[in-house]
Parts: structure tokens; sequence; C-alpha cells
């Protein structure tokens, strides 16, 4: 049995289907979709006698103005740099068949989460193959070390 996500998050406050405004604070990334979905850094937040957010590019440049509710910004999810094996047991389901190596999953902001790799036959054999690979290089690199 899968279990179904809800399509929105009641702690959030919003209706059914919607979620709560994003309301980034100073330094936060933010995706403006005003601006086709162009990324930049929040310098200041709405306040007395500045109604809107400004950003800028996270490199410099052009700064802009965004509407003071945040109804355009949306939050800039961590990007994935690589994964590392965890060292826990393999599984396999026979009735799926497919295998899963437990794995930490590392962001480009020093988070990291747990997921599994699911791998089917001809991914466990790919698999097999290129951690092979692997091991031939570096008996190959000690050889020459010698």
């Amino acid at each position: 049995m899968s279990r179904r996500g809800t399509p929105y998050q009641p702690s959030q406050g919003g209706q059914l289907g919607t979620a709560a405004p994003f309301h980034p604070r100073l330094g936060d990334l933010a995706r403006d979709t005003s601006k086709g979905g162009q990324i930049g850094v929040v310098i200041t937040q709405p306040a007395e006698g500045r109604n809107t957010y400004h950003l800028c590019p996270p490199g410099g440049g052009d700064k802009w103005s965004a509407p003071n509710d945040g109804n355009t910004l949306r939050p800039v999810q961590p990007q994935v740099t690589y994964v590392t094996p965890l060292k826990r047991d393999v599984t396999y389901d026979a009735r799926a068949q497919h295998g899963g190596v437990p794995i930490t999953v590392h962001y480009d902001d020093g988070g990291t989460a747990e997921s599994l790799l699911v791998l089917d036959p001809s991914q466990l054999e790919l698999y097999h193959y290129q951690t092979g690979r692997i091991l031939t290089l570096r008996d190959e690199d000690l050889r020459g070390l010698l």
C-alpha cells in the first residue's frame, strides 16, 4: 500500500490545494515568478516606509522589487551535490524484482537526507559492473604507487 501525499499542509493554514505564502528573510534565495523564475537574494524586506521586497542576483547585478505579500516569490530548494551509500544492508524485493541500496543525499547547503537507491535487474547488473570497474581502477592506481 503506498502513501499518498496530502494536497496541502494543515500547519500552513492554507485552504485545500494552497500553501501559505512564502515570506523570505534577509539573505534568503527566492525565485520570482514575475521575473521569469529569476533567482535573487533578498536584500530588503517590506517594513515601515518600504512596501516591497528588494532582490538582486546572487553574483550581483541589477536589483528588482517584488510585492510585499510575497505572492510572486517561491523558495529555492537546495540542489543535490552527491549521494553516498549508508553502512546498512541492502534490500531485495522479489515481488517487484528490484534491489535497494540505502544512501545519504548531500545538498549544496550542507544538509543531508536518507533515501533509497532503487535498482531494477538491468540497473543492478550495470551497478555491479560499474562498481567492479571502480575497484579495478583503484587496484591499477595502487600498483602504480608500488
